[in-house]
Protein backbone atom coordinates (compact mmCIF):
# COMPACT_ATOMS: atom_id res chain seq x y z
CA UNK A 1 0.00 0.00 0.00
CA UNK A 2 1.46 3.29 -0.94
CA UNK A 3 1.15 5.92 2.24
CA UNK A 4 -0.04 9.36 1.33
CA UNK A 5 2.87 11.77 1.65
CA UNK A 6 3.22 13.55 5.20
CA UNK A 7 5.85 16.54 5.16
CA UNK A 8 8.98 15.19 6.23
CA UNK A 9 9.81 18.40 8.45
CA UNK A 10 6.29 17.89 10.06
CA UNK A 11 7.31 15.40 12.59
CA UNK A 12 3.72 13.61 13.95
CA UNK A 13 3.35 12.49 17.86
CA UNK A 14 3.23 8.67 17.56
CA UNK A 15 -0.13 7.92 18.47
CA UNK A 16 -1.33 10.44 15.96
CA UNK A 17 0.91 8.78 13.14
CA UNK A 18 -0.40 5.12 13.90
CA UNK A 19 -4.11 6.85 13.80
CA UNK A 20 -3.57 8.23 10.03
CA UNK A 21 -1.70 5.10 9.29
CA UNK A 22 -4.92 3.43 9.46
CA UNK A 23 -7.42 6.49 8.40
CA UNK A 24 -4.50 5.73 4.76
CA UNK A 25 -5.62 2.02 5.08
CA UNK A 26 -9.30 2.04 4.75
CA UNK A 27 -10.34 0.88 0.87
CA UNK A 28 -12.37 3.65 -1.01
CA UNK A 29 -15.76 2.68 -0.25
CA UNK A 30 -15.20 2.18 3.07
CA UNK A 31 -15.41 3.45 6.41
CA UNK A 32 -14.11 2.71 10.10
CA UNK A 33 -15.43 4.72 13.24
CA UNK A 34 -13.77 6.73 15.12
CA UNK A 35 -13.79 3.89 18.07
CA UNK A 36 -12.71 1.60 15.91
CA UNK A 37 -9.41 3.51 14.68
CA UNK A 38 -9.02 3.89 18.41
CA UNK A 39 -9.49 -0.25 18.88
CA UNK A 40 -7.10 -0.70 16.00
CA UNK A 41 -4.24 1.13 17.94
CA UNK A 42 -5.42 0.24 20.75
CA UNK A 43 -4.97 3.71 22.79
CA UNK A 44 -6.81 6.29 23.20
CA UNK A 45 -11.39 6.63 22.25
CA UNK A 46 -13.30 7.87 19.56
CA UNK A 47 -12.39 11.64 20.88
CA UNK A 48 -8.65 11.16 20.52
CA UNK A 49 -9.06 9.78 17.38
CA UNK A 50 -11.23 12.81 16.36
CA UNK A 51 -8.44 15.03 17.57
CA UNK A 52 -5.90 13.70 15.59
CA UNK A 53 -8.29 13.84 12.66
CA UNK A 54 -9.00 17.43 13.04
CA UNK A 55 -5.23 18.44 13.90
CA UNK A 56 -3.16 16.25 11.34
CA UNK A 57 -5.84 14.23 9.09
CA UNK A 58 -6.09 16.69 6.12
CA UNK A 59 -3.57 14.88 4.51
CA UNK A 60 -5.48 11.85 4.66
CA UNK A 61 -8.48 10.21 3.56
CA UNK A 62 -10.50 12.18 6.51
CA UNK A 63 -14.19 10.92 5.05
CA UNK A 64 -13.87 7.14 5.40
CA UNK A 65 -13.62 7.56 9.18
CA UNK A 66 -16.69 8.90 10.64
CA UNK A 67 -19.37 8.53 13.53
CA UNK A 68 -20.80 5.26 14.73
CA UNK A 69 -24.26 6.82 13.40
CA UNK A 70 -23.01 6.92 10.11
CA UNK A 71 -22.74 10.67 10.10
CA UNK A 72 -19.52 12.06 8.40
CA UNK A 73 -17.28 15.35 9.62
CA UNK A 74 -19.39 18.21 11.23
CA UNK A 75 -19.08 20.55 8.93
CA UNK A 76 -17.36 18.55 5.99
CA UNK A 77 -20.97 16.61 5.07
CA UNK A 78 -21.29 18.28 1.58
CA UNK A 79 -17.11 17.41 0.45
CA UNK A 80 -17.49 13.83 2.29
CA UNK A 81 -20.55 13.31 0.12
CA UNK A 82 -18.67 14.34 -2.99
CA UNK A 83 -16.34 11.77 -1.93
CA UNK A 84 -18.65 8.74 -1.24
CA UNK A 85 -20.74 9.28 -4.29
CA UNK A 86 -17.15 8.82 -6.16
CA UNK A 87 -16.52 6.27 -4.46
CA UNK A 88 -19.64 4.14 -4.14
CA UNK A 89 -19.73 4.22 -0.84
CA UNK A 90 -23.19 2.63 0.40
CA UNK A 91 -25.34 5.51 1.32
CA UNK A 92 -28.68 5.74 3.74
CA UNK A 93 -31.35 8.57 4.14
CA UNK A 94 -32.77 7.89 7.64
CA UNK A 95 -35.76 10.97 6.56
CA UNK A 96 -36.09 12.07 3.21
CA UNK A 97 -34.66 15.87 2.84
CA UNK A 98 -32.12 14.84 5.62
CA UNK A 99 -28.16 14.45 5.30
CA UNK A 100 -27.46 11.14 3.97
CA UNK A 101 -25.23 8.52 6.19
CA UNK A 102 -23.05 5.89 5.66
CA UNK A 103 -24.61 2.67 5.54
CA UNK A 104 -22.41 1.39 8.16
CA UNK A 105 -23.77 -2.02 7.84
CA UNK A 106 -22.53 -2.26 3.99
CA UNK A 107 -19.84 0.23 4.64
CA UNK A 108 -17.92 -0.37 7.67
CA UNK A 109 -14.40 -2.15 7.14
CA UNK A 110 -13.43 -5.54 8.84
CA UNK A 111 -9.33 -5.42 8.67
CA UNK A 112 -8.23 -9.06 9.54
CA UNK A 113 -7.67 -9.25 12.77
CA UNK A 114 -4.10 -8.29 14.45
CA UNK A 115 -2.83 -7.40 11.17
CA UNK A 116 -1.28 -3.55 10.95
CA UNK A 117 -2.60 -1.79 7.84
CA UNK A 118 1.24 -1.37 6.06
CA UNK A 119 2.14 -5.26 7.54
CA UNK A 120 2.96 -6.77 4.13
CA UNK A 121 5.54 -3.40 3.50
CA UNK A 122 8.53 -4.25 4.26
CA UNK A 123 10.47 -2.62 7.40
CA UNK A 124 13.09 -0.44 7.69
Amino acid sequence: MDRMERPADHALPDYADRVLTWAEAVPPGRVLTYGDIAALVAEGGPRQVGRVMATYGAAVPWWRVVRADGLPLPGGERRALEHYRAEGTPLRDVVPGSPSRVDMRRARWQPDPGQGPDAAEPRD
